[in-house]
């Protein structure tokens, strides 16, 4: 009972219980009217409450609306802006093979297996040529991704038979650290890039999306050269204890041109404003 009209109906109860007189009637009928009107009061107040708790329910079920309608605009804007491609070509998938087979080509040199491991980088060097060449002459199987992948796969095996060659002691460690080092600076540069190039919101599904393509990689002539020296001289080193060459005076001037290619490759990238470019849909 609300604390008013317990007071009112004390004071009541407070008076005689005989009422003869007409002013007491009136004071009754008065405190009677009193209470009703409160009554009512309370409860239209409870109407009121209930239509602005309407209101907001109401309101708010606008306002998820829009925000729902608004995220939906930002992906479709985030969709014209990001370019989508097929990452499902051939020369991604004999990149892909590059990296796989990087692995099982270390172990091979680890358990003195030359003349297997020389085989098989020349499968590898044949595949390297080939998605190449597959890339620039049907324009359907080149795609964003593999100005990223092939470089990629570059490094992994040449780093894995760098680090191979060096444990089994026909490259010296030096070398190796360099360029090693060098990649490692590389690949943490192209992540930073990645993420610097996504549209917001940057997600990891969205991040580690490869038919996402934000930006596109262009190596410079001197990372290319410095390539191609890099596997003529992980190539000779892997074919001197099979042809019986080893620790010859031209393997040994091969890491000095190899080791100085490398840092210049490295700084290129640094001073190079052409190595790689962000995407945008027109």
């Amino acid at each position: 009972m609300n604390s008013l009209s317990y007071f009112l109906l004390t004071r009541i109860v407070a008076y005689p219980t005989i009422v003869n007189t007409a002013s007491d009637k009136d004071w009754f009928r008065h405190q009677s009217k009193v209470t009703k009107e409160l009554k009512n009061y309370i409860e239209h107040n409870k109407e009121r409450l209930r239509d602005t708790e309407n209101r907001i329910k109401e309101k708010s079920n606008i306002l998820l609306k829009d925000i729902k309608d608004t995220k939906n605009k930002v992906k479709g804007k985030v969709e014209e802006i990001i370019e989508r491609e097929n990452i499902y070509t051939i020369p991604n998938f004999l990149c892909v093979s590059r990296i796989l087979i990087s692995p099982y080509l270390g172990v091979l040199i680890l358990q003195a297996h030359f003349h297997v491991a020389l085989a098989i980088l020349g499968v590898a060097a044949v595949t390297d040529l080939l998605d190449g060449w597959i890339a620039r002459t049907w324009e359907s199987q080149s795609s964003k991704m593999g100005s990223f992948l092939d470089p990629m796969a570059d490094k992994v095996l040449i780093g894995t038979l760098f680090l191979s060659l060096t444990y089994a002691d026909l490259i010296p460690i030096s070398l190796t650290g360099i360029i090693i080092g060098r990649d490692v600076l590389l690949i943490i540069a192209g992540f930073i890039i990645r993420y610097q190039s996504l549209p917001p919101p940057r997600t990891l599904s969205r991040y580690f999306d490869a038919t996402h393509a934000t930006v596109q990689l262009a190596p410079t002539l001197v990372s290319k050269v410095n390539t191609v020296i890099q596997l003529v001289l992980v190539g000779s080193t892997l074919a001197a204890p099979v042809f019986n060459f080893v620790d010859h005076p031209l393997l040994h001037s091969l890491w000095y041109i190899t080791g100085v290619t490398t840092i210049a490759a490295g700084l290129s990238y640094i001073f190079s404003k052409n190595t790689y470019h962000y995407l945008r849909k027109q």
